[in-house]
């Protein structure tokens, strides 16, 4: 059967693919940007994928008429716009104009617990998403759930970051406020049996694991996980504003995706009724269970999807293609090469450049543009990267975006995210028996030469220290 999925490129959207295509379905991929949608050789069979921007109701022409369900998955709560909501509105109505003429018989749609008559921003968006998607003539089900634990979520991240880099921590009092966990695996297992199943239809669900905690609790339970030794005290002073600031510099989320998080988590996030675990036949593992499991992905250096590879979840505009060729004409450019003594061994440090492996040389100062960024409302240094080894274009790596990366031909082109009086480029290629290695910064305005030129003492040492350790 022909599933269309939104948000194919998300944190959820990427883990539900190949379940479904072992279910033996053939899956319609809705994406922005055709250049950033990797996936594995042997799914090619079974997936058609289709560029979609749901605020252009011409682009969903591309849907097939012959779905038989679709999984709706757009969130734009991270992205930069401060009327997300309103983007959100519009978008669920131009897929419900469409789906509604196609031969699809139900809509999943993935929402929040709302449970409380003052619902944050965050949380009426989603109820606002789920009314608007009942109005069409296709049956909708509704699975709400709220805080995800997986390697990679946005929540877990958050939580792994303050335990880890925070031994005493000052906290705003909503870390008191109850929620109900729940791991991803059990996420996607409500969303596959629901699909197809007309027990589910026009029906929301609460979707959540056994435990009823705090999310203080949480995070002594992640640190008694990871044996850390960590104290945790609530004040009453810390405002909305400041809690975001605070989760903004510790972690790394951005800025509004933390005031996001933060106005949700004073609101209480509990199941109101368990019905559909003997409906679907699930039954939902503990916290703990999912904290084991989290991290035993992250050890196995086995992260499916992040949060932060999505693009809203920077400052990257447009699709990736417009950043393919780097420009040269009126571009300021650092070109150095040197010669290579092993392809594999160079092509391998490159692949596995920023992260917990640094960039060679300079990491303090690398840390410190970081740092800076973070200061001037940037995506700052910490979002690391997903894998240790593996790379793909549309990849977070750090401050940078993968723009191209083809470990055959030994090019690898990063697209910079940081906050910048114009654009970066950062690219490695190897030709031969020669590693080029270019940085290339396109300056907008008298304030973007200034920067370069304030920034140009350090490349001297930065630059070649790191196409030196990258032979070598």
């Amino acid at each position: 059967m022909k599933i269309l999925l939104t948000g194919a490129t998300g944190y959820i959207g990427k883990r539900i693919l190949p379940l479904l295509i072992e279910q033996g379905h053939d899956v319609v991929c809705c994406v922005r940007d055709k250049n950033r949608f990797y996936f594995p050789e042997k799914f090619k069979n079974n997936i058609q994928v289709i560029e979609v921007d749901f605020l252009n109701p011409e682009s969903l022409e591309s849907i097939p008429d012959d779905i038989v369900a679709a999984y709706y998955l757009i969130h734009s709560m991270s992205g930069s716009a401060s009327n997300y909501d309103e983007l959100e509105s519009i978008s669920a109505n131009y897929f419900v104009e469409k789906i509604n003429k196609t031969n699809a018989k139900q809509i999943i749609y993935l929402s929040g617990i709302v449970n409380d008559k003052s619902l944050s921003k965050h949380l009426s968006s989603r109820k606002a998403v789920e009314d608007i998607l009942k109005t069409g003539t296709i049956p909708t089900t509704t699975l709400r759930a709220g805080i995800i634990v997986g390697s990679g979520s946005a929540s877990f991240e958050i939580i792994r970051d303050l335990v880890n880099k925070l031994p005493v921590m000052i906290t705003p009092t909503w870390l008191n406020t109850k929620c109900q966990p729940i791991a991803i695996t059990d996420v996607l297992e409500f969303l596959t049996k629901s699909l197809l199943n007309p027990v589910t239809y026009d029906e929301s669900f609460d979707i959540g694991g056994p435990d009823i905690v705090s999310y203080k609790e949480m995070l002594l339970q992640f640190a008694k996980a990871k044996k850390l030794k960590r104290y945790i005290f609530t004040i009453p002073v810390m405002t909305p504003k400041l809690s975001s600031y605070w989760l903004y510099f510790v972690t790394s989320t951005s800025f509004k995706l933390a005031s996001a998080l933060v106005s949700s988590m004073k609101v209480e996030v509990i199941c109101n009724d368990n019905r559909i675990n003997d409906l679907l036949g699930v039954t939902p593992i503990t916290y703990k269970q999912a904290l084991d499991r989290a991290l035993l992905k992250i050890n196995e250096d086995n992260i499916v999807s992040s949060w932060k590879d999505s693009l809203i979840s920077g400052q990257f505009k447009g699709n990736v293609g417009h950043y393919l060729k780097v420009p040269k004409k009126d571009c300021f450019i650092d070109r150095r090469k040197e010669d290579i003594i092993n392809r594999e061994y160079t092509i391998e440090k490159i692949w596995c450049i920023g992260g917990e492996t640094g960039w060679y040389y300079g990491d303090w100062l690398w840390s410190l543009r970081g740092f800076i960024d973070k200061v001037f409302g940037g995506v700052g240094a910490r979002r690391g990267r997903t894998h240790k080894n593996e790379i793909h274009s549309g990849d977070a790596l750090d401050f940078w975006r993968v723009i191209y990366a083809n470990k055959e031909q030994g090019k690898l082109i990063l697209y910079a995210e940081m906050k910048l009086p114009g654009e970066a480029w950062l690219e490695f290629k190897i030709i031969k028996n020669t590693l080029y290695q270019t940085a290339t910064f396109k300056p907008r305005g008298i304030m973007g030469k200034l920067y370069w030129y304030s920034v140009l003492p350090f490349h001297g040492f930065i630059f070649n220290g790191m196409i030196k350790k990258l032979i070598s």
